[in-house]
């Protein structure tokens, strides 16, 4: 507790590094298929949907130390129950995400090094080396991920905005006028985990020192930030591609294409698919560290591992070599163990758990937090019965 806090901008690309990682490259393609008005009404319906449950988790984490993790905060409200329960939904949501970027940053890894040592790189070798190089930067902890995650977010940027700047002038706005709302409700799921920063909350706690006010307000920066990043996407993507048609978005969708792929194919220019490999490699590196940083935190409190200057290295390990087998047994897994990230876990771990602590402590426990979120039980009842129709319908979709 002697080291000064951490930084708001630093605290504020943290939430935006764990949001807009490689999957942001499909959002276009799985939302656009409706339209980008009633793909719009989705995602700002998903963005407050995600900024209230994380404020919940902000209250609950007002009853426990500071650091103590979701595990902590489930055991806390609704016993040992709780905590195996969401323990375990919680381990498979972030080892499938890093299954995910593992299995995803071996062709991206495999390209960039082998353009720098001028020779053919295999793919799990480009996957060996960009987990050994992120894992190195999360055990010196979270000072060192801050600082390497300003690097890559700069770089995520230069390419996102050469993108868009470059693209902008490719838009045709009749094409976002298009619209079907009957595929949009299939974007909600995807749209969760888009905006899913709430596995943060601890780690910025523990780096503001427990000021839930500078927290709070860094979980609103970032969000909205998040948004607009993805908005503006939205814009260029659906302005240049159609709907039909070789590249367009129903047939970029059955092919499992990116959107950046889909612009480069109905412009048929070099530079597009230059900067959105750019854009997707820095994209990965800052959701991997991110993500990385904070199943390593919730493993050191679920094992009551001592914290120390820099993070425990067993730790590490244990949180690296799983997915990391998992990558290279099974190395085509990052759609699918994206789908059942965003569609099942996130929605119990990030929706209907934290509506579910909220209610117990408040009005059973009597529990006592420095920020309380207003609204009272119908916010809660509201929150709660959307996280169920999400869940259900995506249950639903996948039977």
């Amino acid at each position: 507790m002697s080291e000064k806090p951490g930084s708001y901008i630093g605290g504020l690309l943290l939430v935006g590094g764990s949001c807009i990682g490689a999957g942001m490259l499909a959002l276009p393609i799985l939302t656009g298929i409706a339209g980008f008005l009633p793909s719009l009404l989705m995602f700002i319906l998903a963005w407050a949907f995600m900024k209230v449950t994380a404020l919940l988790l902000l209250e609950v984490n007002g009853w426990c130390k500071v650091g103590a993790n979701i595990t902590s905060m489930a055991e806390h409200a609704l016993g040992k129950f709780g905590k195996v329960l969401c323990g375990t939904i919680y381990l498979f949501l972030f080892y499938s995400l890093l299954v995910a970027y593992i299995s995803g940053s071996g062709s991206l890894g495999s390209t960039y090094f082998g353009f720098l040592f001028s020779s053919s790189v295999p793919t799990w070798v480009g996957s060996v080396i960009l987990v050994g190089l992120c894992g190195w930067v999360v055990y010196l902890g979270t000072r060192a991920v801050d600082h390497w995650n300003r690097v890559f977010m700069f770089g995520k940027i230069a390419t996102y905005l050469a993108l868009v700047f470059l693209g902008a002038k490719y838009v045709q706005p009749e094409r976002l006028l298009r619209a079907d709302p009957s595929y949009v409700l299939f974007s909600l799921p995807i749209l969760i985990i888009a905006f899913g920063y709430h596995n943060m909350i601890p780690t910025l706690m523990t780096y503001m020192k427990g000021d839930v006010k500078r927290v709070r307000s860094i979980l609103f920066s970032g969000s909205l930030f998040t948004l607009v990043i993805y908005l503006i996407w939205e814009v260029i993507v659906l302005g240049i591609v159609p709907i039909d048609g070789e590249w367009g978005l129903m047939e970029s969708w059955k092919m499992g294409r990116q959107a950046s792929d889909a612009v480069a194919g109905v412009l048929g220019i070099s530079w597009v698919s230059t900067f959105a490999e750019g854009l997707a490699f820095f994209a990965l590196l800052t959701s991997f560290l991110a993500q990385t940083l904070s199943l390593v935190h919730f493993l050191t409190d679920a094992l009551k591992v001592q914290k120390k200057k820099y993070e425990n290295l067993s730790i590490c390990f244990l949180t690296l070599i799983p997915p990391f087998v998992c990558a290279l047994i099974y190395p085509h897994l990052f759609i699918r163990a994206l789908n059942f990230a965003g569609g099942i876990c996130a929605v119990v771990l990030f929706g209907v758990l934290p509506v579910t602590m909220v209610w117990i402590g408040r009005y059973y426990k009597k529990a006592q937090s420095p920020y309380r979120v207003v609204g009272g039980k119908p916010l809660l009842v509201v929150a709660m019965l959307f996280s169920l129709f999400i869940f259900f319908f995506q249950l639903a979709t996948m039977l």
